[in-house]
């Protein structure tokens, strides 16, 4: 798995608001002992980056669980690069949008695997991945690019002012 998956993604903990600090595996386990709180709900897992906008930008990936009609928790895993530069704004977002396909992937693997082992008939989806790009302000040259990049992950793209995960919950912490 290493060897598809950078290490930025592999390395470091999850932040749960109420858990506290957490390795992958225990966020994981976390998703699942939420959904099968109530196992008849149906969920949506999400996820989505923001970042800072300095030269070496901190870039917050979400991971959101929804609770159909019941709420929800989100994840955040923070990424953090010592010796890399982003010169432009352009870069930062295509990072964030990388990142985001990067996680989705390696949580929809871990959480499906997890799903079939659990003794509850757990319904969601794992199709979403919003990023921070709209139709009006600067970003709006880069939708296809993102849309693109998104859709061939194997996910659909959320754009704003739909993104909340991106716009939101990893802006919060950006």
């Amino acid at each position: 798995m290493s060897q598809i998956f950078s290490n930025e993604i592999l390395e470091g903990d999850f932040f749960n608001p109420t858990k506290g600090n957490l390795a992958l595996e225990a966020a994981v386990g976390e998703i699942i002992s939420y959904m099968e709180e109530f196992p008849e709900k149906f969920y949506d897992v999400i996820v989505g980056c923001d970042s800072s906008s300095e030269e070496h930008p901190n870039f917050p990936i979400a991971v959101v669980v929804l609770r159909q009609g019941k709420g929800g928790r989100f994840f955040l895993k923070r990424v953090n690069y010592q010796r890399r530069r982003f010169f432009s704004w352009k870069e930062r977002i295509l990072e964030e949008v990388l990142l985001s396909c990067q996680l989705a992937l390696l949580m929809k693997e871990k959480i499906s695997d997890r799903a079939k082992k659990s003794h509850a008939n757990l319904d969601y989806q794992f199709r979403y991945i919003h990023a921070d790009v709209g139709e009006n302000g600067k970003t709006k040259d880069m939708i296809r690019e993102v849309v693109g990049l998104i859709r061939g992950s194997g996910f659909e793209p959320c754009i704003k002012p739909e993104s909340f995960a991106a716009s939101n919950v990893a802006d919060r912490y950006s």
